[in-house]
């Protein structure tokens, strides 16, 4: 943790100078249960002129870390390119980290969070609880994905999550980071020391937890996962077999049954991609290479806004 949290600072503080004079977002401390508070921004673009009264759409975006750290300016610069794109109400959270707290604290937070908001959007935000999206990044990513298995975020509830986007995201965490599948394009780890760190979330409890779909979204029933599905792959990653089998697998539930015809699983591949790439500062990975993943990302949500009747 010595090693690789100021190497965190300085990427984020890296990424976060176009903020420094101008900030997209608003900082709010959220009690999402007693004695519980979740930091959150929030990204809301001015209205347009033109612009109706109705409600906006409510996305919430959980950030990466390998459930050990991280925060949610991580993702600010897509959070803001998707609220600006989208006219969303988008809220970026954060959760509890490991080795302090394992599965299921960072969990737990994030479906309590997005039970708050969908108590208290309306009211607070203007935000649509009944038009919620989400996407994750990495770890976010599978918190992203295990979120719909609430009740009150499955497809058939009215305030079920409407539409995902993920993001090199962990789907299956059966396996230890150092025993998954490489692709053959893999190179030698500089980092590699640091993998045991990476698996202090669900270690502890991973032999309880095996067959758990919360923990392993792989696992988990089209019934328990967002209607619709955009998975963002890079190439250059141990997590490409897992993600491309959940596509896949995820793909054949759907079309065994005619209730769920409509419903969308788009996969993106990026081959020269690696792990975590979106999120490092735009002097290392050039913004057009990011716009890329993000463009039909932010497509895939517009167009989910669309089918429920919102259009920005």
């Amino acid at each position: 943790m010595l090693i690789l949290q100021p190497i965190s600072v300085l990427t984020f503080a890296m990424s976060s100078t176009r903020w420094l004079f101008t900030r997209a977002y608003t900082v709010e401390y959220l009690t999402v249960a007693p004695g519980r508070t979740i930091r959150v921004l929030i990204f809301k673009a001015p209205a347009k002129p033109d612009s109706n009264k109705k409600l906006r759409p409510l996305h919430v975006d959980i950030h990466p870390g390998a459930f050990i750290g991280g925060w949610p300016e991580d993702d600010a610069i897509f959070c803001d390119q998707l609220a600006r794109e989208t006219g969303a109400v988008v809220v970026s959270i954060s959760y509890r980290y490991a080795p302090k707290h394992v599965f299921p604290a960072a969990h737990d937070d994030v479906d309590a969070t997005i039970r708050y908001l969908q108590e208290h959007a309306e009211a607070k935000y203007g935000a649509d609880p009944t038009l919620l999206t989400v996407s994750g990044f990495s770890a976010g990513g599978a918190l992203a994905l295990a979120a719909a298995q609430a009740e009150a975020c499955r497809p058939a509830s009215k305030t079920g999550i409407k539409a995902s986007t993920t993001f090199y995201a962990a789907c299956d965490l059966r396996l230890k980071p150092q025993e998954k599948p490489a692709p053959p394009n893999m190179p030698d780890d500089p980092a590699a020391f640091l993998v045991p760190l990476y698996d202090s979330y669900v270690e502890p409890v991973r032999s309880q937890n095996m067959e758990n779909p919360r923990m392993n979204p792989i696992l988990a029933s089209v019934d328990q996962l967002p209607e619709n599905m955009f998975v963002w792959v890079a190439g250059i990653d141990i997590l490409v077999h897992e993600q491309t089998t959940f596509v896949e697998r995820v793909k054949q539930d759907l079309a065994k049954d005619p209730k769920h015809e409509g419903r969308r699983v788009e996969i993106g591949v990026d081959d020269k991609g690696f792990h975590g790439y979106l999120n490092l500062p735009d002097s290392i990975i050039p913004q057009d290479k990011k716009q890329r993943a993000f463009a039909p990302a932010i497509q895939f949500i517009k167009e989910t806004h669309l089918r429920y009747g919102f259009q920005w």
